[in-house]
């Protein structure tokens, strides 16, 4: 079952074409990975159906009713959370508040009990850490606060934008595997990716943009395979 929908969506900055007309299906349980360049449009359609950026037009469906242009809290209320882009932890709080801050929709205290639980399960540093100040920790341990402060409010769909951004190879592999224990958790995801590579070896289907258009999509253990796609994203054969 589709969870969300994006049909036509179109953005403009001014005179700019940013978002063409654009048509994504997320399926419930999923990882679909949003492919493509800097500057293709891949943060502005996260941005659009997180209510950060209102569309041209097109509908965004979510459990079949259209949020397309509706403010960003009540989207996360209803179940979308995003982590973006460069992380953006609140530097003056520490892990612990960080992550309240993202349990601020939830006002069962048993619930936020277990979504605490939950993310020190999925990040044990994080734990280690709850008292630290966030900005002392390093790049990818923020990249994990980011991530834990969205699961924070219990989305059904988790928004994550460049989760690998100058993170090393060893850290980008144990993020993806969390991932893929996120998803197994019942959090459907759609992630935002220039590593195409590492992104296609978890995600259940792709989409690629370019310049504001899907360009390719598919199952991902097809794409992976897809002559076009390794030359244009994954260095050559």
């Amino acid at each position: 079952m589709d969870v969300l929908q994006i049909k036509g969506l179109k953005l403009n900055y001014g005179p700019i074409n940013a978002i063409k007309g654009i048509d994504i299906n997320v399926k419930e349980g999923q990882i679909v990975a949003l492919l493509g360049a800097n500057g293709a449009g891949k943060t502005s359609t996260l941005k659009v159906i997180s209510g950060l950026l209102k569309p041209t037009a097109g509908e965004i469906l979510f459990d079949g009713k259209n949020i397309a242009g509706k403010a960003a809290h009540k989207i996360a209320k209803g179940g979308i959370m995003q982590s973006p882009e460069g992380r953006h932890v609140l530097v003056g709080l520490t892990v612990e508040e960080n992550l309240r801050v993202g349990g601020y929709n939830i006002k069962d205290k048993n619930k936020l009990s277990e979504n605490f639980e939950r993310v020190y399960s999925l990040f044990p540093r994080l734990k280690e850490r709850q008292k630290q100040q966030s900005n002392t920790l390093s790049g990818g341990e923020q990249q994990m606060l980011a991530i834990g402060r969205a699961l924070m409010g219990s989305p059904k769909v988790l928004l994550l934008d460049e989760p690998s951004l100058g993170l090393a190879p060893l850290l980008i592999k144990d993020i993806f595997d969390t991932l893929v224990k996120i998803k197994k958790e019942g959090t459907t995801i759609l992630i935002v990716e220039q590593n195409a590579l590492a992104t296609l070896k978890i995600a259940d289907y792709a989409y690629v943009l370019e310049l504001g258009k899907i360009s390719m999509h598919g199952a991902a253990n097809e794409l992976i395979k897809d002559e076009r796609l390794i030359e244009a994203y994954l260095g050559g054969k």
